[in-house]
């Protein structure tokens, strides 16, 4: 059998920018049935070595050569949408309703990247995540041979991020991705290029693969980078302690893997954890009792309760648009509820990162900018890639990836004991995540954390919330895992007004009408999700009874049957919600 085509090859390449060499004699190809993710350092080279790729850039040295006819899609980290344009004009081509809307494809990417956004919108006055993923929807809309993406997942909610995926694996085309989004890599790559010090090594897989081929290149160098090495093996270990999804594939060698890790422990001790964060911070962290919030004529939170404990530590997730930020501000108490009452502990220091960049000094330098003892503050510098020339720069003289790891940095450096962390993954290389989940191991304190990153979430915390956006606060007993990204997105679509497919269905994608006229492949996926409704509550009936049991077991010990009371509650909300949906799906079913 004959090898695929190369699209692209590079043949030394060499690349700089000012003294720094980003690329130095590097040499590969393209093939057209590649999916390849880039990993690397934030300012290494990956997004040059996309511009390069795709001839955007020129070579210093060497050639790069396309196969004639070549058509190359690339999605920068900047939008190039015409101000001037509506939303149609500028992601449609001018195309109305029933001519877009016509094409199963072209319906599909529309109605799940501009749901919420009326098409003959403006481009200017858009939010950054709005002309982000009207960007995303005009390149997949176009045939390409190569999809070159930068950074596709940033201001995608967890529904895009794995809408996307699933997309780009039937794609018919050739990939090459930049992102930090581990969870993503390992559902679409099936090669990995790691940018680092102007070489580009090559590894077969995803995700998982490169971590386990990466642990192995360096013990088998025994590489000097300890700290490095030692990361990586961690991070080995979480991967083959984690979903038995990501470590099914047969390019993750499993007996090769358990023998690396065999005396790897686990990444954290929660009982040792949870003890120390209650010697420091006593009973009480956070509570939200009864409190409702509106934010402008959005329902937030409708006499919500949600405790925070010592040592808890909680994702909270949902779509875009459900207030996860001001939830996250309500804890930091930088803003108040509308009714009901927030209480905080006496020992509590919060130190809240939040999604901008304000608190940052332009004109500081990157030493100057750190306080803390010497020692501790020496050794984050170190693992946040901040050595040599780094350390005398202008904070406004880096990249948006070296800020963001400032930023954290120095917040952590701050010793909180109560940590919310507000995607803290958007700019930040992989490199860099393994080294702030290695520190978030050891730090016993209570976290909660806002991400759309799947992976970060599994990795870092124990218990996930979902703001469903009808105004509580609902935990997702079986995780992230369990988070029905579906429901949630009709939900907050018909919070946001009409979609672009309401326009031609006529009615609100969260209130579908009997005899409504389903297609042949809506009727199956409603068929498919009320099997899927089935099955859950079969096994919230079996979790409920166990509950159930275990509640006569500690009929004497009151904090327990509190605990027990309130996960029975969720089982029950969780049960009466599938049971609405149930139906609804039957009566449109007929």
């Amino acid at each position: 059998m004959t090898p695929p085509q190369n699209l692209v090859n590079l043949d030394g390449v060499d690349k700089s920018h000012g003294t720094r060499t980003l690329l130095d004699s590097v040499s590969l190809g393209v093939a057209a049935t590649d999916r390849i993710g880039v990993v690397g350092r934030n300012g290494g080279g990956k997004t040059t070595l996309l511009r390069v790729l795709a001839r955007i850039e020129p070579t210093d040295a060497g050639r790069v050569t396309h196969t004639r006819g070549l058509e190359v899609g690339f999605l920068t980290q900047t939008d190039e949408l015409h101000e001037a344009h509506t939303l149609r004009e500028a992601v449609l081509g001018g195309k109305a309703d029933h001519e877009w809307a016509s094409d199963p494809t072209t319906r599909e990417v529309v109605t799940v990247l501009l749901a919420g956004i009326s098409l003959d919108r403006i481009v200017e006055g858009m939010s950054g995540g709005e002309r982000r993923r009207a960007s995303l929807a005009r390149l997949l809309l176009g045939q390409h041979d190569l999809l070159v993406l930068d950074e596709p997942t940033n201001h995608l909610d967890i529904d895009a991020i794995a809408w996307l995926a699933r997309h780009l694996r039937i794609r018919e085309c050739a990939i090459v991705v930049v992102t930090h989004d581990r969870w993503f890599l390992d559902e679409v790559a099936t090669r990995t290029w790691e940018v680092h010090d102007g070489v580009v090594d090559q590894y077969d897989g995803g995700y998982a693969a490169y971590v386990l081929a990466r642990a192995e290149r360096d013990r088998q160098a025994a590489a000097t980078e300890s700290r490095r090495q030692n990361l990586a093996r961690k991070e080995l270990a979480w991967l083959r302690r984690g979903a038995p999804a990501r470590t099914s594939k047969p390019k993750f060698r499993i007996d090769a893997a358990n023998a690396l890790i065999a005396d790897e422990p686990p990444p954290r001790d929660r009982l040792e954890l949870e003890r120390f964060a209650t010697s420091r911070l006593g009973k009480d962290v956070v509570d939200l009792e009864d409190v409702s919030l509106t934010r402008g004529t959005a329902r937030i939170l409708d006499r919500a309760t949600w405790r925070l404990g010592p040592g808890d530590r909680v994702g909270l997730v949902g779509p875009n648009g459900t207030g996860k930020t001001s939830v996250m501000r309500l804890v930091a108490g930088t803003l108040e509820p509308d009714s009901g009452r927030v209480k905080r502990g006496k020992t509590i220091s919060v130190a809240y990162l939040s999604q901008a960049l304000d608190e940052l000094d332009p004109q500081e330098r990157v030493l100057d900018s750190v306080s803390g003892p010497e020692l501790r503050a020496t050794s984050l510098l170190e693992g946040f890639g901040f050595t040599g020339d780094l350390l005398t720069s202008r904070i406004g003289d880096l990249s948006g990836g070296e800020r963001r790891r400032l930023q954290v940095m120095r917040l952590l450096l701050s010793e909180p004991n109560v940590l919310l962390l507000d995607e803290p993954t958007n700019d930040l290389d992989i490199d860099t995540l393994t080294v702030i989940e290695d520190y978030l191991d050891r730090w016993p304190g209570t976290l909660v954390v806002v991400s759309h990153d799947r992976y970060f979430l599994e990795r870092v915390t124990d218990t996930v919330y979902e703001l469903p956006g009808d105004g509580s606060v609902r935990m997702l007993v079986g995780g992230v895992d369990a988070y029905r990204p579906r429901d949630a997105a009709a939900r907050g679509a018909a919070a946001a007004g009409p979609t672009p497919m309401d326009l031609v269905a006529g009615a609100t994608a969260a209130a579908p009408t009997e005899g409504a006229g389903l297609s042949g492949a809506e009727e199956r996926a409603a068929q498919k999700e009320m099997a899927r409704i089935d099955r859950r509550l079969a096994k919230i009936s079996e979790l409920s009874a166990a509950v159930a049991e275990e509640m006569t077991a500690h009929a004497t010990d009151g904090a327990k049957l509190s605990e027990l009371q309130a996960r029975l509650t969720e089982l029950t909300d969780e049960k009466a919600s599938l049971e609405s949906i149930w139906l609804e799906l039957a009566e449109v079913l007929g």
